[in-house]
């Protein structure tokens, strides 16, 4: 079992018809609301896991290493930061044994890399591991036209090509480690990875971008951003049924209010969420 703690990357902003794909504005929009540009205002939250040999951190946020322009772009804000949020817990960078990248877009993986102070692009996280697999890296190193925005090779590539950048195993629900299993999805980017893990909390789904808010626990909400739209619908209805029948709680990375939440079958078998917030209260 692992200690689980909640870390803030900050925040970002993004298109609110991107976020919520199909679904019309007059009904999104009462639940978060845009800005005159349309944006909506979205967390980088990721998950620090302890137990006594390891120290793992999943995802790393926007990082700081792109230029003006393109940040311009996303209008990252907000009090709270990567190294932060672990400074916050008496955690060191140093301390950190492997960082579990979901997949290689900029406001997952960015943060991996960091620029110091003379402007060089150094690991954020000198004695880690860094976690992806071949199928991913492969797509993000060749990407199609929808997806090469987001996609910045300087967030990853020097990883690789040092040799920090490990693969995980392609097989389906793999363990990573005792206590953390790991399910390959295919809807909103090749490959991405969705881990659960045991922790002093239960069981955690930590969903990545197949479900990036209490928002999208509606079936019908589904992002723009998705390759295979289809799919996330598939594999958000196996995930939520999974949670409601095993008591799982449910991570979002990208709520701007809830940590996670607890989901559960309604009188008619919808599935719906019963309780949305901090990590410690759900």
């Amino acid at each position: 079992m692992f200690q689980a703690d909640v870390i803030h990357a900050g925040h970002l902003k993004l298109d609110g018809g991107a976020m919520f794909g199909v679904v019309p504005r007059r009904m999104w929009g009462k639940l978060n609301p845009p800005d005159e540009n349309n944006m909506c205002t979205w967390a980088m939250r990721c998950l620090l896991l302890r137990s006594a040999d390891r120290c793992i951190l999943i995802d790393t946020g926007m990082g700081n290493k792109q230029a003006e322009k393109f940040r311009a772009h996303f209008e990252p804000h907000g009090p709270q930061s990567l190294f932060g949020s672990l400074e916050a817990l008496g955690v060191s960078r140093d301390e950190v044994t492997d960082v579990l990248l979901t997949h290689l877009h900029f406001d997952h993986c960015g943060g991996a890399l960091w620029h110091n102070d003379a402007g060089e692009s150094v690991p954020a996280f000198p004695n880690a591991t860094y976690w992806s697999n071949e199928k991913h890296f492969k797509w993000a190193m060749q990407p199609n036209a929808r997806e090469k925005a987001s996609f910045l090779k300087e967030n990853f590539l020097p990883l690789h090509e040092s040799g920090r950048l490990k693969f995980i195993p392609m097989e389906q629900d793999v363990t990573f480690l005792p206590g953390i299993t790991i399910r390959h999805t295919y809807g909103h980017t090749e490959a991405m990875m969705s881990p659960l893990i045991d922790t002093q909390f239960g069981q955690v789904r930590y969903c990545a971008d197949v479900i990036p808010s209490q928002w999208h626990v509606g079936l019908p909400y589904v992002m723009a951003y998705d390759i295979r739209p289809l799919e996330t619908l598939l594999e958000k209805e196996l995930m939520l049924r999974e949670a409601c029948e095993k008591g799982q709680l449910v991570f979002f990375e990208h709520d701007p209010v809830a940590d996670c939440a607890r989901v559960a079958f309604d009188d008619t078998g919808r599935i719906q969420t019963v309780r949305t917030g901090a990590l410690s209260e759900c």
